[in-house]
């Protein structure tokens, strides 16, 4: 526990045990949807599965990465990872993204992956608002993931025909705005 870095947080403003409360659920999020991402990734399989197989893998190891990234903040700032796993799967800002009914439908696992993201991009927006001129540390984090979680959600929005976003499949890289956080 960092006694200034949560003073400092405090005396900005922020309600850290409600900042330590998303931060957890958030984290949640990220190791449960790597769980998930690894069965979806598993059953993207065929001419039209094996085309979204490389996004899903990079967005589950990112997932992990951003687990990660939010555990030391969650310790720094006073606040713990419950000591159970079912407990922390159920706390969850995300709903489980589970396998489709029809494990070889592409799109109703596109829209399993893309749902999931939507939700992680919400879920560090509100990090944002709250901890923005705040919690520099925290924001700077948060920030990074959700650049990450914005890619994750146009790659699969482009595969559902939603509209070009830009964005492109990432080479050899992993993580580009959340990598400072993991040394």
């Amino acid at each position: 526990m960092a006694k200034v870095t949560i003073e400092m947080v405090k005396k900005a403003g922020v309600d850290v045990d409600k900042l330590l409360d998303l931060l957890v659920r958030n984290a949640s999020a990220e190791i449960t949807t790597y769980y998930y991402y690894t069965i979806l990734r598993a059953n993207l399989i065929g001419l039209k599965g094996e085309g979204v197989k490389e996004i899903a893998e990079t967005a589950r190891i990112e997932d992990r990465n951003h687990f990660e990234a939010l555990m030391p903040r969650i310790y720094e700032l006073g606040g713990k990872l419950p000591s159970c796993m079912k407990e922390f799967h159920d706390m969850s800002a995300c709903p489980p993204a589970y396998l489709p009914k029809d494990p070889e439908d592409v799109e109703a696992i596109l829209k399993v992956l893309v749902e999931a993201e939507r939700c992680a991009v919400r879920g560090y927006s509100e990090i944002c608002n709250m901890t923005a001129g705040k919690d520099h540390r925290t924001y700077d984090l948060a920030l990074a993931i959700l650049n990450e979680e914005i890619e994750h959600e146009s790659w699969f929005s482009e595969f559902l025909g939603e509209g070009p976003s830009g964005h492109f499949l990432r080479r050899g890289e992993t993580s580009p705005f959340v990598s400072k956080f993991l040394k």
